[in-house]
Formats: C-alpha cells, sequence, structure tokens
C-alpha cells in the first residue's frame, strides 16, 4: 500500500511541471483585428474585416511547437465601411450568414519558421466547407503587464486563400473581360491577447 501511494505521488509531481508548461491566453477583440482584402474590378483593392471574434491560444511555455489556437469569427459582423456592399456579403451570394453564422479556424500544428516566426497550419471551416491553411505568424511578443495587472502578448498572421475553394463563387463579368470579384483572398490578423488567470 505504502509503495502504491509512493508511486501515485511520484507520478503527480512529474505531472506538475508538464501541466505548468502550458498557458491559456484569451483574444482581447477590444484590441485585435481580422482583416483581408480582395480585388475589385481588376483595377484595386478593396479592405474589410471581422468586427465580432474570439478565441483562445494555448502556449507551450516549454515547446512552442506544441501550442494550439481556436478563433471564431461572427460572419454578419464583416465591415467594408460600405452598408450596401456589406449587405450583399452576407446575402447567400456570399458569406450566407443566416445559414452560416460563424467560420473557424483550429490549429493542427505549429513548425517554427525563423527568428520570432512561426508557421501555424489548421483547419479554416468558412460557408460549410473546412480547408487547410498556413498562417506566417510573426511573434508572439514578449509579455508585458497592463495598468490592471493583466499579462498580454500579441501576434500578427497573415495567409491567402481561394474563396471559390469554400464554395463563394458568385462574380459578375466585366464588358473589358475580366470579373467584378477576385478570387484570392488577403487575410492579415492583428492579436492581442490576454493571459488567463
Amino acid at each position: 500500500m505504502k509503495r502504491t501511494i509512493a508511486t501515485i505521488a511520484a507520478v503527480a509531481l512529474l505531472a506538475v511541471p508538464v501541466l505548468a508548461s502550458a498557458s491559456t491566453w484569451n483574444i482581447d477583440p477590444d484590441h485585435s483585428s481580422v482583416g483581408f482584402k480582395v480585388r475589385h474590378l481588376m483595377v484595386s483593392n478593396v479592405k474589410g474585416s471581422f468586427e465580432k471574434h474570439r478565441g483562445t491560444v494555448e502556449i507551450n511555455d516549454k515547446d512552442i511547437t506544441k501550442s494550439k489556437v481556436l478563433v471564431t469569427i461572427d460572419t454578419a459582423s464583416v465591415n467594408t465601411n460600405v452598408a450596401k456592399r456589406d449587405e450583399h456579403l452576407r446575402s447567400a451570394d456570399f458569406f450566407d450568414v443566416a445559414k452560416y453564422p460563424t467560420m473557424t479556424f483550429t490549429s493542427k500544428k505549429v513548425a517554427r519558421a525563423g527568428k520570432d516566426r512561426l508557421k501555424v497550419t489548421g483547419d479554416l471551416t468558412l460557408h460549410g466547407v473546412t480547408k487547410e491553411v498556413v498562417l506566417n505568424v510573426e511573434g508572439p511578443a514578449k509579455e508585458s503587464k497592463d495598468p490592471w495587472g493583466n499579462l498580454r502578448s500579441g501576434v500578427t498572421a497573415n495567409t491567402k486563400i481561394n474563396r471559390k475553394d469554400f464554395g463563394l463563387v458568385y462574380n459578375a463579368a466585366l464588358e473589358t473581360g475580366g470579373v467584378a470579384v477576385g478570387e484570392d483572398v488577403d487575410i492579415n490578423l492583428e492579436i492581442e491577447m490576454i493571459k488567463a488567470k
């Protein structure tokens, strides 16, 4: 019996560093942005963002490649600063927010890509379709304490997707050739995180 208790105690002591090596960070939506850029009429780029998003980052303090990311974005919060265009984007022609109110990103792999650089591979689910994408990440930044005693950090990330891969196929042909909306969408994330207490 004593040997069994001693074994359990030893296992528990060994497990403590493992549990302590991971920390949870909550994305601060008030100081983060989820932006995108797409070609318009073959002559310029239109930028937009999603105003409502949330997520968590599990950072492994001993091995950053064992970290995990989960982000949820409300598609109805799309904002290009043009109300009529935003309503069209919310319609069944594009995001179809009534049927697909959110998009999600769930990481599957984190790899180092140089000093303070990471490649985060994960599943992006958008418009009912799940595809693997790779985020090019700068950070995380060195921890900093805010005036209220919270520890904060942040990352910048970007990637590019083809909207047709996710079933967003609507377009209009131009008389001069080409289409009204480009297929490639550049995505840029500026994320600030607060360490969970």
